[in-house]
């Protein structure tokens, strides 16, 4: 089980990187048709679509690497069970915020092809389809706490320090 979440993981992180190449030819694009004087219309609009969907996708592998934000005074300050609990309320906490997000995120991917949707800008690409990668980098991340928070449970989950808080002024 562990190497199939490591692949989904891994997998998702894979399509962020795929997304940022995408974004780079888009601008690449952008600056080449401005400088040659051709216009390919949708370059801005996919580069946005790109830009979201990498971001969105990233978020589970960032999580599981260590490498989100977190404000780190509290549980250091705290040893042995109030730790334990503080660590377990704020994953379960991200568990459902994330939960929501994951939701919500499909719900609209849902309502826009439902509507037929489409983008207001010259490209008229139905939304659903850039929504999916922000409702699957969603559920990734949801899976990601929910595996977060069973380790923990577990006693099975690595304490990580960045190196940000060893390097602060």
């Amino acid at each position: 089980m562990r190497r199939l979440l490591e692949a989904l993981y891994d997998g998702a992180a894979a399509l962020a990187a795929l997304c940022m190449v995408g974004l780079l030819a888009m601008v690449l694009l952008a600056i080449l048709g401005r400088e040659l004087h051709f216009h390919l219309p949708g370059t801005d609009a996919y580069a946005g679509y790109l830009m979201a969907a990498a971001g969105f996708l990233a978020l589970a592998h960032t999580l599981k690497r260590g490498e989100h934000i977190r404000v780190t005074l509290l549980v250091q300050a705290l040893a042995g069970r109030a730790r334990k609990a503080i660590e377990l309320w704020a994953l379960a906490a991200a568990s459902a915020l994330a939960a929501l997000f994951a939701w919500f995120s499909a719900r609209l991917v849902w309502q826009s092809y439902r509507f037929n949707d489409v983008s207001t800008s010259n490209d008229a690409t139905p939304l659903w389809i850039p929504q999916l990668a922000m409702a699957a980098g969603t559920l990734v991340l949801l899976v990601a706490f929910v595996d977060e928070l069973v380790l923990e449970l577990r006693g099975r989950r690595g304490t990580r320090v960045g190196d940000e808080a060893l390097h602060n002024e």
